[in-house]
């Protein structure tokens, strides 16, 4: 609107009178103001009497459809600052606690670890900052396990990381078709096998997983065949890399352990032999659980010839059982009776803890070690580098375990 024509007060009053009837609207809110400020400077609206400021009030109103009371609050912002600006909308955000970097330190962590679940992810930030003294996981460690959750959904997170099921039972009359009920007691184990695919009717190498049922204290071997020659050298050895005695062995029926031989073995050692009962699927749940979250994790699902079955045994020795066992964490159960007299296991936060850790923790645990075995030389490998620190190490000797491993075409993870 072309105003300028208009310079006095009188002349306000006329243009109102004769344009009662008139409506206006202006384009856009920063014309407003900028038609406003150009009024009140022209008229020098400051040194105007009341009556006729009332008539500049009454114009402002009629151009620019503004309220009496709009009208009001534009006038005083020019009277103090001189000039009408509109306010930038500011959105109201909450102030972040957890920085950049703390969701670098936790996708490090996820990656280095294979993604853990949130309680054991927390337990290993707080291992971090207060048994090794990482001062920058400080922030992080403190973190909810619902909001971590929440930051591994964020852009931030998800432009660090990247991403990448079971086996089935078969009967013979060797070993009890018993639960084992090891009491508290460490030495009670259940074991699995795994196998590494077939590639163009080549059979793969096959691990053998062994999970101590008390303490989740863990021993993977690997082997070229399922057969005498090669199972029991492969079966003492797992048997002596656990530190404490073995009384029990649990397997489901497949007769890879369901056999003379290793009954023959186990009753040498005297070693208890159990196995799986018939419509109870979850008696040898344990390692099943462990086949996919340990092994398949770490050596996925492909192909692996069997010739490197002492190469992978390397592999395992010195890197995957100590990581398992010293710096991963595990839930662990703790059985409740409801208020009507029902057992549940809960899976409380505070029993989240690496399988040495539980050794430990249990009572006499040192009655429970093998001859030769101190808790002070488990304590030397337990601290030598944190859980983060050995973790990225795996990582890396496994990236060079398998550039020696001929894959035939296919990737092995």
């Amino acid at each position: 609107m072309n105003d300028e024509n208009l310079q006095t007060v009188e002349q306000i009053k006329r243009f109102l009178e004769g344009s009662e009837a008139v409506e206006f609207r202006a384009l856009a809110v920063e014309e407003k103001y900028e038609w406003t400020e150009k009024v009140l400077m022209r008229i020098r609206y400051h040194r105007l009497r009341r009556a006729e400021k009332g008539v500049i009030r009454r114009y402002i109103q009629k151009v620019a459809g503004y309220s009496t009371a709009q009208v009001s609050r534009l006038i005083a912002e020019y009277s103090q600052t001189g000039r009408l600006r509109r306010t930038p909308y500011k959105r109201r955000r909450f102030p972040r606690k957890y920085t950049p970097s703390d969701v670098e330190l936790l996708a490090r962590t996820d990656e280095a670890h294979g993604c853990l679940s949130g309680p054991a992810t927390k337990k290993i930030m707080e291992r971090e900052c207060e048994v090794y003294g990482h001062s920058e996981f400080e922030s992080i460690s403190r973190i909810s396990v619902a909001h971590l959750y929440n930051l591994r959904k964020s852009n931030t997170y998800r432009g660090i990381t990247r991403r990448f099921t079971k086996t089935k039972p078969s009967v013979v009359k060797i070993g009890e078709r018993a639960k084992p009920e090891p009491e508290g007691k460490p030495g009670y184990i259940r074991i699995d096998t795994v196998h590494q695919g077939d590639l163009n009717g080549q059979k793969g190498v096959y691990h053998i997983n062994a999970v101590d049922e008390v303490t989740q204290w863990e021993i993977i071997d690997s082997v070229e065949r399922i057969s005498e020659a090669y199972l029991v050298p492969v079966m003492e050895s797992l048997l002596a890399q656990f530190p404490f005695v073995i009384e029990g062995f649990h397997s489901d029926n497949g007769s890879e352990f369901v056999n003379h031989v290793i009954a023959q073995l186990l009753n040498k050692l005297l070693i208890r032999f159990t196995k799986c009962r018939p419509g109870h699927t979850n008696d040898n749940g344990l390692v099943e659980t462990k086949n996919g979250s340990v092994v398949r994790k770490n050596l996925g699902y492909a192909y692996i010839p069997q010739a490197c079955a002492e190469l992978l045994n390397g592999y395992h020795k010195d890197f995957l059982n100590p990581y398992v066992n010293f710096h991963r964490p595990c839930f662990f159960p703790v059985t409740v009776i409801d208020h009507r007299g029902k057992v549940k296991k809960t899976y409380p936060y505070e029993e989240v803890m690496t399988p040495y850790e539980k050794l430990k923790s249990l009572p006499q645990a040192e009655s429970y070690l093998r001859p030769g075995i101190t808790f002070e030389a488990l304590d030397a490998i337990a601290n030598q580098m944190s859980d983060n620190q050995f973790a990225e190490r795996m990582v890396k000797a496994r990236s060079d375990l398998f550039e020696q491993i001929p894959i035939s075409g296919k990737r092995v993870v």
